[in-house]
């Protein structure tokens, strides 16, 4: 053995050393606190009779204050008189206690793929066990003595629903000449329009601003992708889109990120749902994200007027707020940009630095779907257009493949011939190519055509609303979920999830879907030219296999187009190879693996 293979083989060890480390010292106990978290999540919801909640984890809370601890969600929803809310979309209710919009749960949208599992909760009153709401209304100077509607104003409605065709008006007097006027009005998604009027009666001039947020006690449960912003978002004025998570608020002078400009949107954002603020896009305002310390921790996105409004005796005036509370549809979103004018409004989406690629790549997989009707088939035929589409690519590579195979038994004497002198072989070696007119590195360009194709598709199906519990055939009932099958439990008939088992579990998630993969990735390594060199051939031999272990926790609709393309490859690879006029040793090289080494 060369000491240049055992650098390798040292290399390769104290890299698996690392990961191994990694994940149990870090990534092991991260997971399992989740878990935990999960669990007395369901414990809670168990013992109190409350509904699952998409929003998290949190303690209850309002103001700061704990609630008690044994409150429902219902129990808290049952304390206020409320208005009913029954939109296309969406349900829930109107407290008409503060006014704030803090019940909200999808029709469409359930906790599993089982079409009787719980409708996702999306927002919650304040002391619930996980308040998260969205509120209006006015600030002014504490000097000035202004009584202003607050959380604990009770506000008198016209009616007892609000629905898409009916919208409602809160009414509330301050008992000093000023009279406040609120009307909420829903479409057909998920959002809500706040129009807030005020009339003063009084003989005195009053100044306030008017001001909207977000509020959410309690940090939820994260999805954990690295490739996926959760917890504060917004754009305003003409800048960029703002992110920050939950844990890096804090670092921020104060807990406060400030920004200013005219128009644009604020709130918090999860991997599908999101709540946001939206002021009138031509009026200037003063936005933040902020967080306070504590448990559960506070968060709070939201803006305020920058410009005091003065009403004279007598005047009266009106502010218009909207309310986005509701899933990340990329139409959706889209809509309400071109439609209602708000900048950047489909950044609400986390669509990264490379969107200039996952959204082209979102756009046509949606288009396939449309026709026809089943987003893993559309995986299939985005495959079979960007092989296509890279066809001349892949022709030359595979071209200069086949010319490196008819070549391999000059570049074996040259081995034979400098067997110590490896300077010179290489300069042989590269002066052959040169006569052949053959580029090495061509065979690197189908893998490097796959990479921005593969990101793309792996970036789409995490982070579109979309791709959740989107089926494709048999047991595949969730492409943006790995493949629910297990070889290490018999695929289901021995009652264990291996993935549970320290250290090793998530490598484990080995279903038939990442099974198929790693055979068709195998052979294509086969088809392909064998290494001369030992250490590299046994590289190529076992990459299938580290692959399977990889990407078997992956999202199966990405493994489904894996092993589509593998198999594309090794068709279009044949082929061009049987024009070329080289032998396709596939046969020969799967024999040779189990057959022994000839001894001279």
């Amino acid at each position: 053995m060369t000491q240049e293979t055992k650098n390798i083989i040292l290399a390769t060890c104290l890299s698996i050393l690392v990961v191994l480390g990694w994940e149990a010292f870090y990534a092991g106990p991260q997971l399992e606190k989740q878990r935990q978290l999960m669990a007395q999540m369901h414990q809670r919801q168990a013992t109190t009779g409350s509904q699952p909640s998409a929003q998290g984890t949190g303690n209850p809370a309002q103001g700061g204050e704990p609630a008690p601890p044994q409150i429902t969600r219902a129990e808290v929803l049952a304390e206020s008189p409320r208005v009913k809310l029954d939109a296309p979309a969406i349900f829930g209710s109107i407290a008409l206690k503060g006014a704030r919009i803090d019940d909200v749960s999808f029709k469409k949208y359930r906790e599993t793929v089982d079409p009787n599992s719980p409708n996702i909760i999306l927002l919650s009153p304040a002391g619930s066990p996980a308040p998260y709401f969205a509120e209006a209304g006015f600030i002014a100077d504490p000097s000035a003595n202004l009584v202003l509607p607050g959380p604990d104003t009770l506000w008198q409605a016209d009616r007892d629903q609000l629905t898409e065709s009916a919208p409602l008006t809160l009414t509330y007097d301050n008992g000093q000449g000023l009279v406040f006027h609120r009307k909420i009005a829903v479409d057909e998604r998920y959002m809500f329009t706040i129009t807030d009027s005020v009339e003063n009666k009084s003989a005195q001039p009053v100044t306030f601003h008017p001001y909207a947020r977000i509020a959410r006690h309690g940090k939820p449960t994260s999805a954990g992708y690295s490739i996926l912003h959760e917890g504060f978002v917004g754009v305003i004025g003409d800048s960029g889109v703002q992110q920050i998570k939950y844990d890096k608020i804090e670092k921020e002078d104060h807990a406060t990120k400030s920004f200013s400009g005219i128009g644009g949107w604020l709130g918090i954002t999860d991997k599908y749902w999101a709540a946001a603020v939206i002021p009138d896009q031509n009026r200037s305002v003063d936005a933040s994200f902020s967080g306070t310390g504590g448990f559960p921790p506070n968060f709070q996105s939201g803006f305020v007027g920058t410009e005091a409004t003065t009403l004279a005796p007598g005047a009266s005036s009106e502010f218009m707020t909207r309310v986005f509370a509701g899933a990340k549809e990329v139409d959706t979103l889209q809509n309400y940009q071109a439609n209602l004018g708000i900048k950047k409004f489909d950044l609400l989406i986390d669509w990264g630095w490379f969107y200039f690629i996952t959204k082209p790549m979102f756009w046509l997989l949606d288009l396939i779907y449309k026709f026809v009707g089943n987003f893993g088939v559309a995986i299939l035929c985005i495959t079979v257009l960007v092989k296509a589409l890279f066809f001349p690519l892949a022709n030359r590579s595979y071209v200069a493949m086949a010319k490196m195979k008819a070549i391999q038994p000059q570049i074996v004497a040259l081995r034979d011939r400098f067997p110590d002198d490896k300077q010179k072989q290489q300069m042989e070696i590269m002066a052959l190519y040169k006569r052949e007119k053959i580029n090495p590195l061509a065979g690197c360009v189908p893998v490097m055509i796959q990479i921005p194709v593969f990101f793309s598709l792996y970036k789409v199906l995490v982070i579109t609303i979309e791709m959740r519990q989107a089926p494709f055939f048999g047991w595949i009932k969730d492409l943006s979920r790995p493949d629910p099958t297990n070889v290490f439990n018999l695929f289901g008939l021995i009652p264990y999830d291996p993935t549970h088992i320290p250290v090793f579990g998530p490598y484990l998630a080995i279903g038939v879907w990442p099974l198929i993969m790693g055979i068709t990735m195998f052979i294509q390594m086969k088809v392909n030219p064998e290494p001369a060199d030992p250490m590299q051939k046994q590289v190529f031999t076992w990459m299938p296999v580290l692959f399977t272990f990889t990407l078997g926790s992956f999202a199966s609709g990405l493994v489904i187009y894996w092993s589509w393309n593998n198999f594309l490859s090794v068709i279009q690879q044949t082929t061009i190879m049987k024009r070329a006029g080289v032998k396709i040793e596939l046969w020969d090289n799967l024999i040779g693996m189990f057959r022994k080494k000839a001894t001279t």
